[in-house]
């Protein structure tokens, strides 16, 4: 009877065991990787998108101080004034961003993560007209800022046990933008865009599909294995406003400034999770759970600010260069009981050690110029840095473009290569983890002018 029941209690703390390693594991990844509430925000583009059109990231994305094209309502609504004639335009891009991961402390998780998408970039329709003796304009745009796409799959081992780890992530962050403009003296114009962040309209949010499986034996010969789903969703909703100005003091010379105000973004946040434990040999200790979860939450989005300069040689060829500054010491989120922590760490904000980021931004433009057509060749390059925990993630790029113009259509098409390595350490912690990233876009713009 006493080795019965000491068999009994033999069993009773293997399955104890297993479900604390079991548990421990789905803690440890859930924790230090996405979470199981919205601790970090993954977002897989640069987190620091400036402006769109394939024309003006194709010069490297030093527009602020060019900003001549429907655009210019991303960039620096005060360069709208430039339009003379009603247009509408579309943007669309093209992304292949690949992710070589690389676990310090665990090798056989290292490998290359993948992902394609395809986007509506930009949308818009601008009208100019004069009103009390001055020159205005107004446009209606839709910009797609923040891309969420991540999918990631790898095992985790070790000596008793072996886990999977998938993770798909998808979604995005867009806004609606009212834009107007103004020219208050021949060589001064000034504009705003005000700015809709509205899941009602649109999809604006993300959702994460998270599955870990782990199996294995125990040290006493009891085998075990664990399923765990989670699906999260997050809905967006939000204003903010774009505040730009631009400068011409001489023919030759443009100087153009933004502001994008921060502002306190809503977030409704749900989640449902199963967890599954089975034992192949003692099917009575089974079990199943399952639980979910709806929140309101908020998250405080940064200031940001730009400056740029472009000088016009000639007819034919423009140069440019903008610097860029985001606070994303200010970048906070806020959960449904008031706990205040940094989306770039997942770490309380004291602990986190975000500072700012600056980017820097050159490019150029040069037209061959036809009777009856355009052709423009473009080119720039670009620091983008990523802010992590007491630092930067450093990341550069390159890009170039082309199009043609013809009467009252213009065309452009322009490639972006974005790279960074030993990045992404505030992803997975504890791991000793980082990536190095090599992103490509292909932007094409259209513009119909009327």
């Amino acid at each position: 009877m006493k080795k019965a029941i000491e068999a009994i209690l033999t069993v009773i703390q293997s399955i104890f065991q297993i479900l604390s390693t079991s548990l421990l594991c789905i803690v440890l990844l859930s924790a230090t990787a996405f979470g199981g509430s919205i601790e970090r925000v993954e977002i897989s583009s640069s987190p620091n998108p400036v402006g769109s059109g394939a024309r003006a990231l194709g010069m490297g994305g030093a527009f602020i101080a060019v900003a001549d094209d429907a655009t210019a309502a991303s960039w620096n609504p005060g360069g709208l004034i430039q339009l003379e004639r009603p247009e509408i335009s579309g943007v669309g891009a093209f992304v292949h961003r690949v992710e070589d991961n690389d676990f310090g402390l665990n090798p056989e998780s290292c490998g290359k993560q993948t992902v394609s998408k395809f986007a509506v970039n930009y949308l818009s329709a601008a009208y100019p007209f004069a009103l009390f003796n001055r020159n205005m304009i107004v446009s209606l745009n839709f910009q797609h800022l923040y891309d969420f796409t991540r999918k990631w799959n790898f095992p985790i081992n070790d000596s008793q046990s072996k886990a999977q780890y998938d993770f798909t992530q998808k979604g995005g962050l867009s806004a609606i933008g009212i834009a107007y403009s103004i020219q208050v003296i021949p060589t001064l114009s000034l504009g705003a865009t005000f700015n809709i962040w509205n899941d009602r309209l649109y999809d604006n949010g993300w959702e994460q599909n998270t599955r870990e499986t782990v199996s294995g034996t125990a040290s006493t010969g009891i085998k075990y294995s664990y399923e765990y789903f989670k699906y999260d969703t997050y809905h967006f909703r939000g204003y903010n406003a774009n505040l730009g100005l631009m400068w011409k003091p001489t023919g030759k010379l443009a100087i153009g400034a933004v502001f994008k105000t921060p502002f306190t973004a809503s977030l409704r946040h749900s989640s449902s999770s199963t967890t599954s434990t089975h034992y192949p040999d003692y099917p009575s200790q089974d079990s199943v759970d399952s639980s979910s979860s709806d929140s309101g939450e908020k998250l405080l989005m940064p200031t940001s600010y730009g400056l740029g300069g472009a000088y016009r040689f000639s007819d034919s060829l423009t140069v440019a260069l903008d610097a860029y500054r985001t606070n994303w010491e200010d970048f906070v989120h806020v959960d449904a009981t008031g706990n205040r922590t940094s989306p770039v760490t997942g770490l309380p904000v004291d602990e986190s050690r975000i500072r700012p980021t600056t980017q820097l931004r050159l490019g150029g433009e040069y037209l061959f110029i036809g009777q009856n057509h355009v052709i423009p060749l473009r080119a720039g390059l670009f620091y983008d840095p990523a802010p992590t925990i007491g630092g930067y993630d450093k990341c550069y790029g390159l890009t170039f473009g082309t199009g043609i113009g013809i009467k009252s259509f213009v065309f452009d098409v322009a490639y972006q290569y974005r790279f960074g390595n030993g990045v992404g350490g505030a992803i997975v912690q504890g791991m000793d983890f980082k990536q190095d990233v090599r992103e490509h876009t292909i932007y094409t713009s259209m513009i119909i002018h009327f």
